[in-house]
């Protein structure tokens, strides 16, 4: 596998106008709520609110071009995930609010596809679930406990299941394979054909769309662009890591690169050695967190973290591609599948996402402020933004619902500390990520340095 002759672009941009087609802001505009952001939370939440109320006259500002950050770069996992893992989610909040958060995330797998559906957005979607494997010994606890935990939460067989190693390869024949699980309430889907598509759904709604529009200040009468302002009585950032470009929210959100690859189309008798027959989402116990897709057309689209954080947050384009990353994720893909040595990689690319101090993502909506804020999915943010911007509507248009009252709405993140603590911290953390999987291959059992990474993050249970 060679990265050097692959486009350094998203693969999926290829399928859709990836560029910036709306207008931009013309000028000084009054609106009822003005939306910060043209991604899935910014999209989601304009096109419920106007479903909710269709007489409220909804602009989304977009710096770009609709999809640009990561809800047209990530990994295609729509899977109903919590950051730090749904035990964590019942040790912070009580057993009865997670379990009704998960079902309602559960919900936002499902409403992805149904809306899709409904609005003819050929997004690719398919609800194949997600296959966790254990590709060594010690690591066939991980998948027991998980499973244990999980049905202890109340979930039964019919969301979560454990994996014997035959069970698992069958499904995914990676190397070293002794178990895994395997968890219903996932579905690949293609990133940029659902943002695009749901741009245009939102617009069929009445919502309109600036692109090119860049804000620079975000004030109690709506949000200053460089053309003008966008007079609003209700704000919603829904910049996810791009937050950490607004003035005076540096410290609210960091954005961490997650970086990818994608191969040429595979041959079927490639796939039938490697399996995900049922179009599974995959991925491992390893601490530096590695996913994977097999595409509509073929490809194994294959992502993982190891970017380093850049000093005051800093986001730009020339972060998108590391050399020495996207040679470990082909080093990473070639050990999971021997048979893929001779394949090209033609694509390779990255972005930012948003995390929070506390590793926790949150919907808010301060309705004397008139201000609405929602993320920190820490990468989990597909069917997570679905239920974000949903929520946000809601709470926005007065209407109460199970999903107003969840556990994350009105949770308070914590800033992030001043730099340089910020960038000795967060890279503290993938260092310790990094140690903990070598020393977990050349022991052969967990790490205490992956429990020092847990710490760092806020993860208790």
């Amino acid at each position: 596998m060679n990265i050097e002759t692959a486009k350094r672009a998203p693969l999926w941009w290829e399928a859709v106008d990836a560029s910036s087609k709306r207008s931009s802001v013309p000028g000084n505009l009054d609106v009822d709520v003005v939306v910060v952001g043209a991604g899935f939370t910014g999209l989601w939440c304009a096109y419920h609110l106007a479903g909710l109320d269709p007489t409220l006259s909804i602009a989304v500002v977009e710096k770009t071009h609709v999809g640009f950050g990561a809800s047209g770069r990530n990994g295609g996992w729509c899977h109903a995930a919590y950051p730090l893992g749904h035990s964590q989610l019942a040790h912070d909040n009580g057993h009865h609010p997670a379990l009704a958060h998960m079902r309602a995330l559960f919900g936002s797998v499902d409403d992805v596809g149904s809306v899709a559906a409904a609005e003819g957005i050929d997004c690719d979607y398919h609800k194949g679930g997600v296959l966790t494997v254990a590709r060594h010994r010690f690591q066939d606890a991980f998948a027991r406990d998980e499973v244990e935990h999980a049905k202890a939460l109340g979930l039964t067989d019919d969301d979560v299941v454990y994996l014997s190693k035959s069970e698992a390869s069958s499904r995914l024949n990676a190397s070293g394979v002794v178990s895994g699980m395997w968890y219903r309430h996932g579905a690949r889907v293609h990133p940029a054909k659902l943002v695009h598509g749901l741009a245009e759904a939102a617009e069929r709604r009445g919502v309109t769309i600036y692109e090119s529009s860049p804000v620079t200040a975000i004030r109690e009468d709506g949000v200053v662009t460089p053309a003008g302002l966008v007079r609003a009585d209700i704000k919603v950032l829904a910049t996810e890591g791009f937050g950490s470009q607004l003035p005076g929210r540096k410290r609210t959100i960091a954005p961490l690169y997650s970086l990818m690859i994608a191969t040429q189309p595979l041959t079927d008798d490639m796939w039938d050695e490697i399996g995900l027959a049922e179009r599974e989402t995959f991925d491992d116990f390893r601490n530096l967190i590695i996913y994977g897709q097999r595409t509509a057309d073929n490809r194994l689209a294959f992502g993982g973290r190891g970017a380093p954080y850049h000093f005051g947050s800093k986001i730009s384009p020339s972060f998108d591609i590391d050399d020495d990353v996207h040679r470990d994720l082909v080093k990473v893909l070639v050990e999971l599948f021997p048979q893929l040595d001779a394949v090209d990689i033609t694509h390779r690319w990255g972005g930012a996402l948003g995390v929070s101090r506390d590793w926790r993502p949150a919907v808010t909506y301060d309705r004397a402020a008139g201000l609405a804020v929602a993320g920190g999915y820490v990468g989990d943010g597909v069917a997570t933004a679905q239920l974000a911007g949903r929520t946000l509507a809601e709470l926005v248009a007065g209407v109460d619902s199970e999903r107003t009252t969840l556990p994350w709405v009105s949770h308070e993140w914590p800033e992030w500390e001043r730099e340089p603590f910020r960038w000795l911290g967060i890279n503290m953390g993938l260092g310790l990520a990094k140690r903990a999987d070598r020393s977990e291959e050349r022991h052969q059992k967990p790490s205490k340095l992956a429990d020092v990474g847990n710490w760092l993050r806020g993860k208790r249970s």
